[in-house]
């Protein structure tokens, strides 16, 4: 569907990991990525700030802006959407992909944490399409992506972290419902899920360390994966649950050792696939 020079894409959460892996994909095509994140100061045990992440946007060919923006709170969000607007001159492309993950029991879940990720991760996302909506109807080609499993309601999926599944799962429904509902307006609503773990702060620091890293594919997989989406039409690309993998066998790639964090390394699968 065309070039991608010039067009707007703004990432929520892409300070790191796969939203600014997705973020770089595209900036190497020429087009304009907007952070859309909270890290403004470096922290300890997460790489990158919403500036470091813009400066790399840059660096890659293309032109990147970031600003602060926690997505639990509507008028931070109206203000970045706003702000890329007035930036740009409009958005092509929303990347739901900020998310807030504890995979806890429901006895071991603080109520905290449970609001937490049902913020972040549903009303998050449900928030940010709402406020693009608008502006995503006057694009040419116009994508809403959410970072976000495939529906599937089985007791397995949800049983070893009730809370955390019901978020995500918020975020696929979102997908499902938008994709109806947007279809009239040409936007395309999908869903992109990884097939195996992906190199993370959060595999880093939450769910496995070294030795899931070492198992771990680069989130470029998901980057190249939602470039492919993306320049699809948005009238016939449209209520998708994607995993990366399947996305790119379709393209037909058929070595995906350039993905591999150890080459050779067995890979573990993702815990929603």
């Amino acid at each position: 569907m065309g070039s991608f020079k010039n067009k707007t894409v703004l990432i929520t959460g892409g300070s790191r990991g796969i939203g600014k892996a997705i973020g770089l994909r595209l900036a190497r095509e020429g087009a304009n990525i907007v952070i859309a994140a909270k890290t403004v100061e470096p922290h300890p045990k997460l790489p990158g700030t919403i500036y470091t992440a813009a400066e790399e946007m840059e660096a890659a060919g293309g032109k990147g802006f970031g600003v602060c923006t926690d997505i639990r709170f509507e008028e931070q969000v109206q203000s970045a959407v706003d702000t890329t607007v007035d930036k740009f001159g409009g958005i092509d492309i929303l990347v739901n992909n900020a998310s807030a993950i504890q995979l806890t029991n429901t006895m071991d879940t603080q109520m905290k944490r449970y609001d937490l990720m049902h913020q972040v991760n549903g009303r998050g996302t449900f928030l940010a399409s709402k406020l693009c909506i608008p502006h995503l109807e006057n694009a040419e080609n116009p994508h809403i992506l959410n970072i976000s499993p495939p529906l599937n309601l089985e007791t397995k999926w949800f049983a070893p972290h009730v809370a955390y599944t019901m978020s995500k799962f918020s975020m696929s429904m979102c997908v499902l419902g938008m994709a109806g509902e947007l279809k009239k307006k040409k936007i395309a609503v999908n869903a992109l899920w990884p097939k195996t773990t992906i190199q993370t702060a959060a595999i880093q620091n939450l769910l496995g360390g070294d030795e899931l890293m070492n198992k771990s594919r680069k989130p470029d997989i998901m980057a190249d994966a939602a470039f492919t989406i993306f320049s699809r039409d948005s009238q016939l690309c449209t209520g998708n649950f994607f995993v990366d993998e399947e996305v790119l066998r379709s393209q037909g790639v058929t070595d995906f050792s350039q993905y591999a964090n150890v080459p050779e390394a067995e890979l573990a699968p993702d815990f929603f696939v």
